[in-house]
Protein backbone atom coordinates (compact mmCIF):
# COMPACT_ATOMS: atom_id res chain seq x y z
CA UNK A 1 0.00 0.00 0.00
CA UNK A 2 2.85 2.20 0.62
CA UNK A 3 4.22 1.78 -2.41
CA UNK A 4 1.30 2.75 -4.48
CA UNK A 5 1.17 5.72 -2.32
CA UNK A 6 4.36 6.96 -3.59
CA UNK A 7 3.44 5.95 -6.99
CA UNK A 8 0.32 7.82 -7.18
CA UNK A 9 2.40 10.88 -5.61
CA UNK A 10 4.94 10.45 -8.08
CA UNK A 11 2.46 10.67 -10.99
CA UNK A 12 0.51 13.71 -9.20
CA UNK A 13 4.02 15.49 -8.95
CA UNK A 14 4.91 14.79 -12.60
CA UNK A 15 1.51 16.22 -13.73
CA UNK A 16 1.67 18.94 -11.16
CA UNK A 17 2.70 21.86 -13.68
CA UNK A 18 3.13 21.64 -17.53
CA UNK A 19 6.65 20.15 -18.13
CA UNK A 20 6.28 20.51 -22.12
CA UNK A 21 9.53 22.63 -24.20
CA UNK A 22 11.76 22.55 -21.53
CA UNK A 23 15.39 21.31 -20.57
CA UNK A 24 16.89 19.35 -17.61
CA UNK A 25 20.13 19.85 -17.08
CA UNK A 26 21.92 17.13 -15.19
CA UNK A 27 25.73 17.17 -14.15
CA UNK A 28 27.12 14.07 -12.64
CA UNK A 29 30.34 13.97 -10.84
CA UNK A 30 31.84 10.35 -11.24
CA UNK A 31 33.04 7.84 -14.08
CA UNK A 32 31.36 7.75 -17.89
CA UNK A 33 28.97 5.46 -16.65
CA UNK A 34 27.16 7.78 -14.57
CA UNK A 35 26.91 10.36 -16.98
CA UNK A 36 25.84 7.48 -19.41
CA UNK A 37 23.27 6.33 -16.92
CA UNK A 38 21.48 9.93 -17.30
CA UNK A 39 22.00 10.14 -21.08
CA UNK A 40 20.87 6.60 -22.11
CA UNK A 41 18.93 5.03 -19.21
CA UNK A 42 17.02 8.00 -16.76
CA UNK A 43 16.72 10.64 -19.24
CA UNK A 44 14.69 8.49 -22.12
CA UNK A 45 12.38 7.22 -19.30
CA UNK A 46 11.89 10.85 -17.60
CA UNK A 47 11.53 12.17 -21.45
CA UNK A 48 9.04 9.65 -22.58
CA UNK A 49 6.56 10.26 -19.45
CA UNK A 50 6.72 13.92 -20.28
CA UNK A 51 6.44 14.46 -23.95
CA UNK A 52 8.81 18.03 -25.11
CA UNK A 53 11.34 17.92 -22.18
CA UNK A 54 14.95 17.10 -23.30
CA UNK A 55 17.45 15.84 -20.30
CA UNK A 56 20.72 17.00 -21.35
CA UNK A 57 23.40 14.94 -19.37
CA UNK A 58 27.13 16.37 -18.66
CA UNK A 59 29.84 15.13 -16.76
CA UNK A 60 31.98 16.86 -14.48
CA UNK A 61 35.23 13.85 -14.38
CA UNK A 62 35.47 11.15 -11.38
CA UNK A 63 36.03 11.39 -7.96
CA UNK A 64 36.17 13.81 -5.51
CA UNK A 65 37.22 16.16 -8.61
CA UNK A 66 34.28 16.14 -10.61
CA UNK A 67 32.26 16.92 -7.48
CA UNK A 68 34.68 19.93 -6.87
CA UNK A 69 33.86 21.70 -10.15
CA UNK A 70 29.96 21.35 -9.77
CA UNK A 71 31.05 23.70 -6.86
CA UNK A 72 32.90 25.52 -8.13
CA UNK A 73 30.16 26.58 -10.81
CA UNK A 74 27.60 27.20 -8.61
CA UNK A 75 29.79 29.14 -6.34
CA UNK A 76 30.87 31.25 -9.50
CA UNK A 77 27.03 31.54 -10.25
CA UNK A 78 26.16 32.86 -7.37
CA UNK A 79 24.98 35.81 -7.91
CA UNK A 80 23.37 34.77 -11.66
CA UNK A 81 19.45 34.84 -11.54
CA UNK A 82 20.01 30.73 -12.16
CA UNK A 83 22.35 28.30 -12.37
CA UNK A 84 23.34 26.10 -15.64
CA UNK A 85 22.84 22.77 -13.80
CA UNK A 86 19.42 21.79 -12.82
CA UNK A 87 20.29 17.94 -11.07
CA UNK A 88 23.92 17.81 -9.61
CA UNK A 89 25.43 14.38 -8.67
CA UNK A 90 27.57 14.95 -6.04
CA UNK A 91 29.95 12.87 -3.45
CA UNK A 92 29.81 12.77 0.25
CA UNK A 93 32.21 15.35 0.73
CA UNK A 94 31.18 18.03 -1.54
CA UNK A 95 27.51 17.57 -0.39
CA UNK A 96 28.43 18.40 3.14
CA UNK A 97 30.26 22.17 1.97
CA UNK A 98 27.53 23.35 -0.36
CA UNK A 99 24.80 22.80 2.15
CA UNK A 100 27.01 24.97 4.40
CA UNK A 101 27.77 27.17 1.90
CA UNK A 102 24.12 27.28 0.71
CA UNK A 103 24.57 26.53 -2.89
CA UNK A 104 21.86 23.77 -2.47
CA UNK A 105 18.12 23.89 -2.28
CA UNK A 106 16.45 22.14 0.25
CA UNK A 107 13.77 20.13 -1.79
CA UNK A 108 13.22 16.66 -0.73
CA UNK A 109 9.98 17.28 1.03
CA UNK A 110 8.47 17.61 -2.28
CA UNK A 111 9.83 14.33 -3.32
CA UNK A 112 7.30 11.48 -1.85
CA UNK A 113 10.10 8.79 -2.86
CA UNK A 114 12.47 10.76 -0.17
CA UNK A 115 10.41 9.00 2.61
CA UNK A 116 12.50 5.53 1.86
CA UNK A 117 15.44 6.93 2.26
CA UNK A 118 15.79 6.56 5.46
CA UNK A 119 19.73 5.24 6.43
CA UNK A 120 22.28 7.94 8.00
CA UNK A 121 23.71 8.81 4.31
CA UNK A 122 20.87 10.76 3.77
CA UNK A 123 21.00 13.03 6.74
CA UNK A 124 24.84 13.00 7.57
CA UNK A 125 27.31 13.58 4.75
CA UNK A 126 30.91 13.13 6.69
CA UNK A 127 29.41 15.31 9.82
CA UNK A 128 27.66 17.95 7.82
CA UNK A 129 23.87 17.43 8.57
CA UNK A 130 22.37 17.17 5.02
CA UNK A 131 18.97 16.25 5.77
CA UNK A 132 16.40 17.88 3.15
CA UNK A 133 19.20 18.36 0.73
CA UNK A 134 20.24 15.10 -0.58
CA UNK A 135 18.49 12.20 -1.68
CA UNK A 136 20.96 8.70 -2.28
CA UNK A 137 21.36 8.05 -5.60
CA UNK A 138 23.31 4.85 -4.54
CA UNK A 139 25.11 3.53 -1.79
CA UNK A 140 28.74 1.84 -2.56
CA UNK A 141 29.80 -0.65 0.30
CA UNK A 142 32.54 -2.41 1.38
CA UNK A 143 32.82 -5.80 2.76
CA UNK A 144 34.92 -8.98 3.19
CA UNK A 145 35.12 -11.46 0.36
CA UNK A 146 36.07 -15.05 1.28
CA UNK A 147 36.46 -18.03 -0.97
CA UNK A 148 33.71 -20.62 1.20
CA UNK A 149 35.83 -23.60 0.01
CA UNK A 150 39.01 -22.11 2.41
CA UNK A 151 36.68 -20.46 5.03
CA UNK A 152 33.71 -23.04 5.90
CA UNK A 153 32.34 -20.33 9.25
CA UNK A 154 33.27 -16.96 8.33
CA UNK A 155 34.39 -14.08 11.20
CA UNK A 156 31.31 -11.67 11.86
CA UNK A 157 33.23 -8.81 13.91
CA UNK A 158 36.71 -7.57 13.40
CA UNK A 159 37.19 -9.15 16.59
CA UNK A 160 36.82 -13.07 15.61
CA UNK A 161 38.35 -11.50 12.57
CA UNK A 162 41.79 -10.83 14.13
CA UNK A 163 41.54 -14.45 15.98
CA UNK A 164 40.78 -16.32 12.84
CA UNK A 165 44.30 -14.32 11.38
CA UNK A 166 46.33 -15.59 14.29
CA UNK A 167 45.16 -18.91 13.27
CA UNK A 168 45.14 -18.80 9.56
CA UNK A 169 48.57 -16.74 8.91
CA UNK A 170 48.92 -14.37 5.89
CA UNK A 171 45.66 -15.97 4.51
CA UNK A 172 43.86 -12.15 5.18
CA UNK A 173 44.90 -9.39 2.53
CA UNK A 174 44.43 -5.95 2.10
CA UNK A 175 46.31 -2.93 0.51
CA UNK A 176 46.99 -1.05 3.84
CA UNK A 177 45.89 2.95 2.94
CA UNK A 178 48.14 2.27 -0.32
CA UNK A 179 46.33 1.62 -4.28
CA UNK A 180 42.59 1.57 -3.22
CA UNK A 181 40.19 2.72 -0.44
CA UNK A 182 38.80 -1.00 0.20
CA UNK A 183 41.92 -1.07 2.59
CA UNK A 184 40.79 2.12 3.84
CA UNK A 185 37.50 0.82 4.68
CA UNK A 186 39.01 -1.89 6.69
CA UNK A 187 41.48 0.23 8.63
CA UNK A 188 38.61 2.76 9.38
CA UNK A 189 36.67 -0.34 10.50
CA UNK A 190 39.02 -1.42 12.34
CA UNK A 191 39.14 1.89 14.35
CA UNK A 192 35.33 2.03 14.62
CA UNK A 193 35.53 -1.58 16.30
CA UNK A 194 38.34 -1.17 18.61
CA UNK A 195 39.14 2.27 18.92
CA UNK A 196 36.26 3.81 20.93
CA UNK A 197 33.10 5.79 20.08
CA UNK A 198 32.60 5.11 16.34
CA UNK A 199 29.61 7.41 15.87
CA UNK A 200 31.90 10.52 17.26
CA UNK A 201 34.12 9.98 14.18
CA UNK A 202 31.29 9.53 11.76
CA UNK A 203 29.15 12.92 12.94
CA UNK A 204 31.91 14.91 14.86
CA UNK A 205 32.12 17.24 16.65
CA UNK A 206 36.20 16.83 16.16
CA UNK A 207 38.18 16.68 18.84
CA UNK A 208 41.57 16.44 18.63
CA UNK A 209 42.51 14.59 21.48
CA UNK A 210 40.38 11.42 20.31
CA UNK A 211 43.35 10.32 18.26
CA UNK A 212 45.59 9.64 21.31
CA UNK A 213 43.11 7.56 22.28
CA UNK A 214 43.44 4.57 19.48
CA UNK A 215 47.14 4.20 20.29
CA UNK A 216 46.12 -0.02 21.30
CA UNK A 217 43.77 -0.21 18.46
CA UNK A 218 47.01 0.45 15.79
CA UNK A 219 49.31 -1.57 18.20
CA UNK A 220 46.99 -4.47 18.02
CA UNK A 221 46.64 -3.68 14.32
CA UNK A 222 50.51 -3.92 13.96
CA UNK A 223 50.30 -7.19 15.59
CA UNK A 224 47.51 -8.14 13.40
CA UNK A 225 49.51 -7.44 10.06
CA UNK A 226 52.20 -9.87 10.65
CA UNK A 227 49.53 -12.28 10.25
CA UNK A 228 47.75 -10.26 6.73
CA UNK A 229 49.14 -10.09 3.14
CA UNK A 230 49.64 -6.69 1.98
CA UNK A 231 47.92 -6.44 -1.73
CA UNK A 232 48.76 -4.30 -4.42
CA UNK A 233 45.27 -2.48 -4.33
CA UNK A 234 41.90 -3.17 -4.51
CA UNK A 235 42.19 -4.70 -7.95
CA UNK A 236 45.06 -7.12 -6.42
CA UNK A 237 43.26 -7.85 -3.35
CA UNK A 238 40.48 -9.62 -5.81
CA UNK A 239 43.04 -10.96 -8.08
CA UNK A 240 44.52 -12.72 -5.45
CA UNK A 241 41.19 -14.28 -3.96
CA UNK A 242 40.79 -15.46 -7.68
CA UNK A 243 44.25 -17.46 -7.41
CA UNK A 244 43.66 -18.70 -3.59
CA UNK A 245 46.71 -16.55 -2.53
CA UNK A 246 44.52 -15.39 0.24
CA UNK A 247 40.76 -16.72 1.90
CA UNK A 248 39.96 -13.69 3.17
CA UNK A 249 39.96 -9.55 2.37
CA UNK A 250 37.88 -6.42 1.68
CA UNK A 251 36.32 -5.51 -1.04
CA UNK A 252 33.89 -2.97 -2.86
CA UNK A 253 30.66 -4.67 -3.57
CA UNK A 254 30.19 -3.77 -6.93
CA UNK A 255 33.84 -4.40 -7.91
CA UNK A 256 33.03 -8.13 -6.77
CA UNK A 257 30.02 -8.85 -8.36
CA UNK A 258 31.37 -6.98 -11.67
CA UNK A 259 34.56 -9.45 -11.58
CA UNK A 260 32.34 -12.54 -10.53
CA UNK A 261 30.12 -11.68 -13.82
CA UNK A 262 32.96 -11.16 -15.88
CA UNK A 263 34.84 -14.46 -14.73
CA UNK A 264 37.36 -13.10 -12.74
CA UNK A 265 36.40 -14.79 -9.62
CA UNK A 266 35.10 -17.97 -9.12
CA UNK A 267 31.29 -18.62 -7.97
CA UNK A 268 32.22 -19.98 -4.44
CA UNK A 269 33.44 -16.57 -3.36
CA UNK A 270 30.76 -14.58 -1.42
CA UNK A 271 30.77 -11.60 1.17
CA UNK A 272 30.33 -11.06 4.83
CA UNK A 273 29.79 -7.38 6.20
CA UNK A 274 31.30 -7.88 9.76
CA UNK A 275 30.02 -6.19 12.82
CA UNK A 276 29.97 -3.44 14.53
CA UNK A 277 30.50 -2.27 10.40
CA UNK A 278 32.75 -1.51 7.25
CA UNK A 279 32.29 1.97 5.83
CA UNK A 280 30.85 2.73 2.32
CA UNK A 281 29.96 6.05 0.27
CA UNK A 282 26.92 6.89 -1.26
CA UNK A 283 26.20 9.38 -4.49
CA UNK A 284 23.70 12.42 -4.00
CA UNK A 285 20.99 13.89 -6.34
CA UNK A 286 20.87 17.23 -5.26
CA UNK A 287 19.23 20.18 -6.46
CA UNK A 288 21.17 24.09 -6.74
CA UNK A 289 19.39 26.58 -4.97
CA UNK A 290 19.54 28.71 -7.83
CA UNK A 291 18.26 25.72 -10.71
CA UNK A 292 16.02 27.14 -12.88
CA UNK A 293 14.31 24.23 -13.35
CA UNK A 294 13.78 23.08 -9.74
CA UNK A 295 9.61 21.62 -10.47
CA UNK A 296 11.08 19.40 -13.14
CA UNK A 297 14.27 18.12 -11.07
CA UNK A 298 11.86 17.27 -8.02
CA UNK A 299 10.05 15.45 -10.48
CA UNK A 300 13.01 13.56 -12.64
CA UNK A 301 14.68 12.65 -9.13
CA UNK A 302 11.41 11.31 -7.75
CA UNK A 303 11.87 9.17 -10.99
CA UNK A 304 15.13 8.07 -10.50
CA UNK A 305 14.91 7.04 -6.93
CA UNK A 306 11.50 5.52 -7.35
CA UNK A 307 11.80 1.83 -6.69
CA UNK A 308 11.40 0.23 -9.84
CA UNK A 309 14.19 2.28 -11.00
CA UNK A 310 16.43 1.74 -8.61
CA UNK A 311 15.65 -1.84 -8.88
CA UNK A 312 16.67 -1.77 -12.43
CA UNK A 313 19.37 0.84 -13.02
CA UNK A 314 21.13 1.05 -9.98
CA UNK A 315 20.87 -2.90 -9.08
CA UNK A 316 20.72 -4.51 -11.80
CA UNK A 317 22.84 -2.48 -14.02
CA UNK A 318 25.68 -1.47 -11.55
CA UNK A 319 25.94 -3.88 -8.82
CA UNK A 320 25.15 -0.73 -6.24
CA UNK A 321 23.48 -1.11 -3.48
CA UNK A 322 20.07 1.06 -3.67
CA UNK A 323 19.98 4.98 -2.34
CA UNK A 324 16.76 4.20 -1.24
CA UNK A 325 16.13 1.45 2.06
CA UNK A 326 16.79 -2.02 -0.05
CA UNK A 327 13.96 -3.15 1.90
CA UNK A 328 11.44 -1.39 -0.68
CA UNK A 329 13.06 -3.58 -3.47
CA UNK A 330 11.35 -6.42 -2.60
CA UNK A 331 9.08 -7.47 -5.31
CA UNK A 332 10.65 -5.31 -7.71
CA UNK A 333 13.72 -7.81 -8.55
CA UNK A 334 13.72 -11.16 -9.90
CA UNK A 335 14.59 -13.78 -7.67
CA UNK A 336 18.10 -14.19 -8.78
CA UNK A 337 18.76 -10.59 -8.90
CA UNK A 338 17.81 -9.99 -5.52
CA UNK A 339 19.78 -13.05 -4.34
CA UNK A 340 23.46 -11.85 -6.23
CA UNK A 341 23.14 -8.68 -4.50
CA UNK A 342 21.40 -9.05 -0.92
CA UNK A 343 21.55 -12.63 0.29
CA UNK A 344 25.14 -13.06 1.54
CA UNK A 345 24.75 -8.99 2.76
CA UNK A 346 21.26 -8.54 3.31
CA UNK A 347 18.93 -5.52 4.18
CA UNK A 348 19.04 -5.61 7.98
CA UNK A 349 22.72 -6.06 7.24
CA UNK A 350 23.20 -3.14 5.31
CA UNK A 351 21.13 -1.15 8.16
CA UNK A 352 23.01 -2.32 11.01
CA UNK A 353 26.58 -2.37 9.30
CA UNK A 354 27.13 -0.43 6.25
CA UNK A 355 28.99 2.95 7.71
CA UNK A 356 29.66 5.94 6.72
CA UNK A 357 33.65 6.95 6.61
CA UNK A 358 34.39 9.37 9.41
CA UNK A 359 34.55 13.24 9.26
CA UNK A 360 37.51 14.77 7.00
CA UNK A 361 39.75 15.50 10.39
CA UNK A 362 39.58 12.10 12.02
CA UNK A 363 39.81 10.32 8.23
CA UNK A 364 43.05 12.18 8.48
CA UNK A 365 44.05 11.25 12.08
CA UNK A 366 43.38 7.40 10.88
CA UNK A 367 45.37 7.47 7.69
CA UNK A 368 48.48 9.60 10.06
CA UNK A 369 47.97 7.20 12.91
CA UNK A 370 48.57 4.09 10.69
CA UNK A 371 51.39 5.10 8.45
CA UNK A 372 53.17 6.59 11.59
CA UNK A 373 51.76 3.60 14.15
CA UNK A 374 51.43 0.89 11.92
CA UNK A 375 53.28 0.92 8.62
CA UNK A 376 56.23 1.46 9.87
Amino acid sequence: MRILTIACSLAALMAASPLSAQTLNVASAGDQNMVDYVKDFLGPMFEKANPGVKVVSVGTGAGDSGSQKILEKLDAQKGAATTDFDVVVIHQKAAGQMVREGLLDKYTANVPTAKLATGEAAKNALGTDVSGYVIPMFQSQTALAYNADMVKTPPSTFAELAEWAKKNPKQFGYNGIKGGMSGVSFVAGWVYAFGGDAEKLMKGPYDAATKTTWDKAFADLKEFNKNATITPGNAGTLDMLNRGEIAIGPVWVDMFYSWQADGKLPPNMKLKLISPGMPGQPMYYAVPAKAGQKKLAEAFIALATSPQVQADGIVKKFNWYPGIDASHLEGKLDKAAWDKLFVDVTPADLAKNGKAFPIAPYFNDILEGYEKKVAN
